[in-house]
């Protein structure tokens, strides 16, 4: 109960409980006053729905404030759970009369596996982001649809040029 009182009251979750809380009051300030506006004389369908709708957003807040509180709480008691079972499993390794100056193999740091090597990219091949060769014909611009469109764009923009 103490760690979780110590994690709910720590730097990070404090300034989350603010954030959560300064949502959660600026949509109860925005639905009163999209409500109010609903009442004037200016007033539209509009203002009701973003009145109605306010609110929501703010339980929207609570809920993952609660969600992701919870999930820490979790995590937290798991880590604890699984450090008493290791206590009681104890964790000695060898005979168990190893030097108490010596350091054990459940002192040393877990290393995460070493990724996966991504494939080389073939060498010889051309890199797709390299300037294109010069003398190359694309195959889009040997298109006679695609030439024409473009003998049209030239010739519209020489009749500009002239005006």
């Amino acid at each position: 109960m103490a760690r979780v009182l110590r994690l709910v009251l720590s730097p990070r979750w404090i300034a989350w409980h603010l954030l959560t809380l300064g949502a959660m009051t600026t949509c109860a300030f925005l639905a009163i006053w999209q409500w109010g506006r609903a009442g004037s004389a200016m007033g539209s369908a509009l203002n009701v729905g973003y009145g109605l709708q306010w609110p929501l957003f703010a339980l929207f807040f609570a809920f993952f404030w609660w969600h992701f509180l919870h999930m820490e709480v979790r995590s937290l008691r798991d880590a604890e759970g699984a450090m008493r079972t290791d206590e009681a499993a104890g964790t000695t390794t060898g005979d168990g009369a190893g030097d108490p100056g010596e350091p054990s193999a459940a002192d040393e740091p877990v290393r995460p596996a070493a990724p996966e090597k991504t494939p080389e990219p073939d060498p010889d091949r051309p890199s797709p982001f390299g300037p294109r060769p010069a003398g190359v014909d694309l195959s889009r611009l040997s298109d006679p649809q695609i030439r024409a469109y473009n003998d049209e764009l030239a010739k519209l923009n020489a009749r500009n040029q002239e005006h």
